[in-house]
């Protein structure tokens, strides 16, 4: 990675509904196809929790509450010669549902209200299963 790239920061949330969390699976690189949560890149000028409930509203057209954060995720992608195409650190917050139907976009080409303690087997983010059953934890109060 060459000195005009920097690590990205980004922020996603584990949205709550009847006990549900939802799932998008992404329509863009990085991690095209995988199953993920909602989120993006934090805007110059943006509080984390202002681009995630930002992020959220744009990707997939829900309003959330941000009950707190989770914790951080950081993904370092290297090619065949061991350098650096991706470097990410993705902020994970826990949220209650608030308002809208989740609705598809080129960023979120499919979207599910999943078991957060039991997520169906699909190709999966690193680390969802975990941020998932942590998110769980706040949303339920402890």
């Amino acid at each position: 990675m060459d000195g005009r790239r920097k690590p990205v920061l980004a922020a996603s949330i584990a949205v709550f509904r009847e006990g549900k969390v939802l799932l998008a699976q992404r329509g863009k690189a990085p991690a095209q196809g995988l199953w993920s949560l909602p989120g993006g890149r934090i805007e110059p000028g943006e509080s984390l929790q202002e681009a995630v409930l930002r992020e959220l509203f744009e990707e997939v057209g829900i309003k959330a509450q941000v009950l707190g954060f989770v914790d951080h995720v950081e993904h370092i992608a290297r090619n065949e010669a061991g350098e650096i195409t991706a470097h990410a650190v993705i902020c994970a917050y826990a949220g209650r549902w608030l308002a809208g139907e989740p609705q598809l976009s080129d960023e979120a080409i499919a979207l599910a209200w999943v078991d957060p303690l039991n997520p169906p087997d699909l190709p999966m983010t690193r680390r969802l299963p975990e941020i998932l059953a942590r998110a769980a934890r706040i949303a339920e109060g402890g």
